[in-house]
């Protein structure tokens, strides 16, 4: 298992390591074949010099690495986010904030990572720059150490922080920078054994980003623990969490029956079932609740949904250039971003309306319950060679996609928080477990993160 951020911080305290150290490590890591695919533009040398800065050792990230998702600005370099269509743009003149909110903490960016093309879809695969394969973070797993079991085939690493996932699973990045619009943080994280911290939206600000839905969008970051997420959001938010450890026995745990459990795969269900257990045998209330208002969903989003009408009126002036523009797109992502061109104005507004009364109903079912807990996603990564760019896999796409997106999405759709965390054993493909609730408990949520990780360290 992967030491985390908080450990090695520990580490460079006692003078038992070093920041050139721990990046030269990092470094090793990028540049081997456990990274094919997920850094489109390394920073190497700018790394090796910020690690070498006096007193880089005392902040907060300590000079450790972390990795830029290719949707947020970085000075002096051109944001593309994945894509072709914006390779030849100016170059950024400032970081975004969330980058400069972890540079000023200590944290040294390594790279920038590679993504699903403009963020547009949750299996991670991008046609452009090839599809980075699922890493076990947890137990260290490669996509082919073990001849004759699943984890011989390369797997998709969900998205669309596809390589910013990547780059926490192996080793190479303590905290991948990315974003969440319908999961974007938390399928990659189920897919590749680590932790995704979803916050509210409006914690951290989304400026120097490319959009795709600015009502869904959200900024957060991948880690390989709690604890870590925990510390890459308070610098993110600019906030403190406040700690408050609570005895098991006093938590009371939603499981929600609409949706969430719908079509799980075995791997998927036995480790939920594992999960819950462990969590009773703990003295944690579960309780089974409904939630019928999971299940409006699909009509509320029936027109298009937020993403689709959101991201077509920032790309419109691309597409209406011609055939020399829409041919750079990726046609799975331009399908879906076209979609939105469907939509009426009244039918936006009636979704935006529909959305605010969801969510006020979702509140009121949700008191007196410190957060609901379900499966991340419902399935274990595919075969990347089932899913790859060709219009024979397109239908099996498309499907996958919708499964991944399917259990998170409701969270944006909330306006809330989530986490994902590993809950699988070392025989498993990765799982990810999701804690979640409402606008603005993210300490809480947090909080009974850090409660019940240790339960779910299965050996």
């Amino acid at each position: 298992m992967l030491q985390d951020l908080t450990a090695t911080k520990e580490d460079l305290l006692s003078a038992a390591t070093s920041p050139a150290a721990e990046i030269e490590k990092s470094i090793a890591i990028a540049q081997s074949r456990a990274c094919q695919h997920v850094f489109l533009r390394p920073m190497f040398d700018q790394a090796r010099s910020r690690a070498a800065e006096p007193g880089i050792a005392a902040t907060p990230l300590g000079g450790l690495s972390f990795s830029v998702k290719d949707l947020f600005d970085i000075e002096g370099q051109v944001t593309a986010a994945g894509s072709r269509v914006l390779a030849s743009d100016a170059p950024a003149l400032a970081d975004s904030p969330a980058v400069a909110r972890l540079r000023a903490a200590g944290g040294n960016p390594i790279a920038r990572t590679n993504m699903v093309e403009f963020a547009f879809s949750g299996v991670g695969i991008n046609p452009h720059f090839g599809t980075p394969a699922a890493w076990d973070g947890r137990y260290g797993m490669a996509p082919g150490p073990i001849p004759g079991t699943d984890h011989a085939v390369p797997r998709v690493p969900g998205g669309s922080s596809s390589g910013a996932a990547v780059s926490v699973a192996t080793g190479a990045a303590f905290i991948g920078l990315g974003s969440d619009t319908g999961g974007s943080i938390r399928v990659p994280a189920a897919l590749n054994g680590i932790v995704g911290f979803k916050n509210t939206a409006r914690l951290v600000p989304a400026g120097g980003t490319v959009p795709l839905s600015p009502t869904l969008d959200t900024v957060c970051a991948m880690t390989r623990s709690v604890r870590d997420a925990v510390l890459a959001h308070e610098i993110l938010s600019g906030t403190r969490v406040a700690r408050q450890a609570r005895p098991l026995p006093s938590l009371r745990l939603a499981v929600a029956r609409t949706v969430m459990l719908d079509a799980l795969d075995h791997t998927v269900a036995q480790a939920f079932a594992r999960s819950l257990q462990r969590l009773s045998q703990a003295g944690v209330t579960l309780v089974e609740i409904p939630l019928a208002e999971l299940g409006e969903l699909a009509a509320i989003q029936a027109t298009g949904g937020f993403s689709a009408v959101e991201s077509y009126a920032w790309h419109r002036r691309f597409i209406s250039v011609g055939d020399s523009v829409r041919g750079q797109y990726d046609p799975r992502v331009l399908a879906r971003i076209e979609r939105g061109a469907q939509m009426r104005a009244y039918e936006y507004f009636e979704l935006v309306t529909a959305r605010r009364d969801w969510i006020a109903r979702m509140a009121s079912a949700l008191q007196g319950f410190d957060a609901v807990i379900s499966p991340t996603v419902p399935i274990v990564a595919p075969p990347i060679a089932n899913l790859a760019p060709n219009p024979a896999h397109d239908d099996a796409f498309f499907r996958v996609n919708a499964l991944l997106l399917r259990n998170p999405s409701a969270v944006n759709m909330l306006d809330g928080c989530a986490i994902s965390m590993p809950c699988h054993t070392p025989a498993e493909l990765p799982v990810g477990l999701m804690l979640w609730h409402a606008a603005m408990h993210d300490d809480a949520i947090l909080n009974l993160a850090l409660d019940i990780e240790p339960l779910l360290q299965f050996s």
